[in-house]
């Protein structure tokens, strides 16, 4: 990736350091435009490490969609070096530059979930406002607060094996920093797949959908969930919708939005079947009428991102549901797959057969009597 001289040419998605005048630049292709970026540091072998840690960064986030299109992100600051003739530069790089190395150095040959996840630790150290491996206690105490007990202690542990690895590569001075954080996580007692299904109440649904309705960042979304609510689909599934498959009284459930290592794809067939319908009612009616574009064409997604193309499911649930369920701190946080559970457990209160619910929802009938619509707390005992 390194070259000593500006001449030749970087494939698409590629960056290289230069080196020009003695000063270090990172060279790249993007919106068909070719940009140089000065990261500030003189061309020495130690400068050179952290030049390849942010051209790698920028790869990545050019291939994941965070490109920093100001390239801020992407410019070493006086924190991150001494550039002197006189004294060793000092690298102190950023934890995600790190993890990025990490990820460059492991993921070859790795599953697509595993892959995924290297995302998903990726988005949580985005979202931390502490940045660089001294902060750990920080970084442990802002993931404890703001992440799932049981994702913060994955992290911690994700984050411990790729401070040992950097150490080891010569890229970190510390010793682990996030050493026996894992432990100190205290996770609830597991209980047992009919205890985990925790469905969200009609009053509680309601007000999801009008918070979202209502936020400022994320309101273009609350259609979709209104559309989950009310369907019971799988979001994999709502988010392969295209208006071809609304037809007047029917939506027709055939394919599936996955990750498949590289990016999000298109996966014909469902989870459990090739294809179900599911019957509009007058609520569907109306959403999906409120929503559809003039002229929308067959193949154009129902649910599309803001820039017309697939919603990252595990992104939005980060960032958009994360940050929508915290303006309601009276209601329970729960992952947003309880939208499924939510619509079975609703069906089950209004007397619907278990038969006609897993049709809907793509189960089976012993299933949705097993685990999804388990009783409902407020239903009382009847005097015998």
């Amino acid at each position: 990736m390194y070259s000593s001289t500006p001449t030749g040419k970087a494939s698409k998605g590629s960056v290289k350091v230069i080196s020009s005048h003695n000063r270090l630049q990172l060279r790249f292709r993007f919106g068909a435009k070719r940009h140089y970026v000065s990261i500030g540091l003189s061309d020495t072998p130690t400068n050179r490490k952290l030049a390849e840690m942010k051209a790698r960064e920028m790869e990545l986030d050019m291939l994941s969609g965070h490109f920093d299109e100001s390239l801020a992100k992407y410019k070493a600051g006086p924190s991150l070096s001494i550039d002197s003739p006189d004294i060793t530069p000092v690298l102190t790089p950023k934890l995600s530059a790190l993890w990025q190395q990490y990820v460059a150095a492991r993921e070859k040959g790795k599953s697509p979930a595993t892959i995924r996840m290297y995302g998903w630790v990726a988005n949580h150290l985005d979202r931390c406002p502490h940045k660089h491996p001294e902060e750990s206690q920080l970084i442990f105490d802002w993931m404890n607060g703001h992440v799932p007990a049981d994702s913060t202690k994955r992290l911690m542990m994700h984050l411990s094996s790729c401070c040992r690895w950097a150490k080891k590569a010569g890229l970190l001075n510390l010793a682990d920093p996030f050493d026996g954080m894992q432990a100190e996580v205290k996770l609830k007692k597991a209980g047992t797949e009919e205890e985990e299904i925790n469905p969200f109440t009609r009053d509680e649904r309601n007000r999801i959908i009008a918070a979202f309705e209502t936020n400022r960042y994320y309101s273009y979304y609350a259609p979709l969930m209104q559309f989950l609510f009310l369907t019971g689909c799988r979001p994999s599934e709502a988010l392969a919708l295209y208006w071809k498959h609304i037809g007047k009284s029917m939506i027709t459930f055939e394919q599936a939005l996955i990750y498949d290592g590289r990016g999000l794809v298109l996966k014909e067939g469902l989870k459990t079947q090739k294809a179900r319908k599911f019957p509009i009612n007058a609520q569907l009616q109306s959403l999906l009428e409120g929503i559809k574009p003039d002229g929308a064409k067959p193949k154009e997604l129902v649910f599309p991102s803001p820039k017309g193309k697939y919603i990252d499911w595990g992104n939005f649930t980060t960032r958009g549901w994360a940050a929508v369920l915290a303006t309601l701190p009276d209601i329970e946080y729960r992952n947003p797959y309880q939208t499924r559970h939510t619509f079975c457990s609703l069906c089950r209160e209004a007397d619907i057969p278990s038969i006609q619910i897993a049709k809907w929802v793509g189960n089976s009938a012993e299933m949705i009597d097993r685990v999804y619509a388990k009783p409902t707390d407020h239903i009382q005992v009847p005097e015998l």
